[in-house]
């Protein structure tokens, strides 16, 4: 027993002492384990058959403009960063001071941060202040969290949203199934599972497909920007701002401070183009708009349009209702009531954004599986030849090609049913073919 505390202690202290090295790394220029983390990502069976998922998914999509710039943010590792164009030292600064101006950087979060707000905002890219500048690595060689949280191995993004895109799909079809066929007698009724008649009842709701599938796609996009690998195996540290923090909703208390990921994102889509639907789905991954959150979700699209140049209320992301306060748009034909000024508190939300929300929300469990992960791979590590102490070897031949080949979400559940032993079996089956 005294020898299994000690080793959880040391992976611990890989999961917790390391991801606070990553602060000490230059965060100005691209991630100095790019490159490697992508070779890894490419090797992992787990990983390549996510990229195969989502090339098919992208196919799916029947909005050919949608397609099209999913498949580019994807797919395509040389894809321009639209609201990163021609950019200089005194934009990114004007950028940063009008966020400051707005109430959506917290001073204490930006003065914390290494490089500051300016890094935070707008970190490193390839081809810096040209028309074009690119992604420092590929999607598929990106995390899908903070190291340490959840998939923060390389590929752990393409997993990620393999994972979400598969669950909207699924709240859609039971919304469908459930609210949307009717029956002979032409009332509602819920479709069979079993070939019954009421399976050949038509669908009578219209929820988007495209954007079921689009969203989840792009919900992460700006990860292979923020989250950069160190040559250690770590990541950058990201900056959490879209408020100050205290008086967020309209001046009253309220947090809608998130990760920089998601208001990236989201100034990338309004870079393109996309619709304000599309958006606001997007931007409502990491909180839906009701039950007195609109005010979150309003800020991200806020912050996202200073970034990407735009006036957010003139491109229709945003409207001011009566009160003078920036709201969500009525799309599509939710305008026919004015919602907010029948009750101020009632929010435009078609249901694709809830449902995008919905699908966001693996990380109650993939985050802990991580954190298990960890520690069952520190406790296992000397039988392989590791030593937690020895970090960068450590988190680049052992961790993370563990993580990228097994997933964490599968050894945790290994674990609960096999105990330590079907996770050895599993590293066995690595050092077998050489991996670690």
């Amino acid at each position: 027993m005294k020898k299994l505390a000690i080793s959880m202690v040391a992976a611990s202290l890989v999961s917790g002492g390391l991801a606070s090295r990553a602060y000490a790394a230059d965060q100005t220029v691209p991630g100095a384990g790019n490159a490697n983390a992508a070779l890894l990502a490419s090797s992992s069976g787990l990983v390549q058959s996510a990229r195969q998922f989502l090339a098919h998914r992208i196919a799916k999509i029947g909005d050919r403009t949608l397609a099209k710039n999913v498949h580019e943010l994807v797919e395509d590792p040389h894809s321009c960063i639209r609201h990163r164009a021609g950019e200089t030292a005194a934009s990114k600064q004007a950028i940063v001071d009008k966020l400051t101006a707005a109430g959506l950087i917290a001073a204490s979060d930006a003065a914390a941060f290494p490089g500051g707000a300016v890094v935070g905002v707008l970190p490193p890219v390839l081809g810096a202040g040209s028309a074009c500048p690119q992604f420092p690595q590929p999607f598929y060689a990106a995390p899908g969290s903070v190291f340490g949280g959840h998939h923060s191995y390389p590929g752990g993004l393409s997993i990620h949203v393999s994972f979400n895109d598969l669950s909207d799909m699924t709240f859609a079809a039971n919304y469908r199934r459930v609210y949307g066929h009717h029956g002979a007698s032409g009332l509602p009724v819920i479709a069979a599972a079993d070939g019954g008649h009421d399976q050949d009842d038509s669908v009578d709701v219209d929820i988007d497909e495209d954007i079921i599938v689009g969203a989840p796609l792009l919900h992460d996009l700006a990860k292979p920007l923020v989250l950069q690998w160190n040559v250690d195996g770590t990541e950058f540290a990201e900056l959490n701002f879209g408020g100050n923090g205290s008086t967020d909703n309209y001046g009253t208390a309220g947090d809608s401070r998130t990760g920089s990921h998601h208001i990236i994102g989201i100034a990338e889509v309004m870079a393109r183009g996309l619709s304000p639907k599309f958006v606001i789905t997007q931007a409502s991954a990491h909180s839906n708009p009701t039950s007195g959150n609109e005010y979150k979700v309003v800020n991200w699209l806020r912050a996202g349009a200073i970034l990407a140049g735009i006036d957010p209320v003139a491109k229709g992301y945003l409207r001011i209702d009566n009160a003078g306060r920036l709201r969500l748009p009525a799309v599509q034909r939710l305008g026919e009531v004015d919602l907010n000024a029948a009750t101020p508190t009632q929010v435009n939300a078609p249901v694709e954004y809830q449902l995008h929300n919905l699908s966001d929300a693996d990380s109650t469990q993939t985050g802990p599986a991580v954190s298990v992960a960890q520690i069952l791979l520190g406790t296992l590590a000397p039988s392989f030849g590791f030593n937690p102490s020895d970090a960068a070897r450590y988190n680049t031949s052992y961790r993370n090609p563990a993580l990228a080949h097994l997933s964490a979400e599968r050894l945790y559940i290994l674990y609960t049913s096999g105990g330590l032993e079907a996770v050895r079996a599993q590293l066995a089956k690595l050092r077998e073919k050489g991996i670690i």
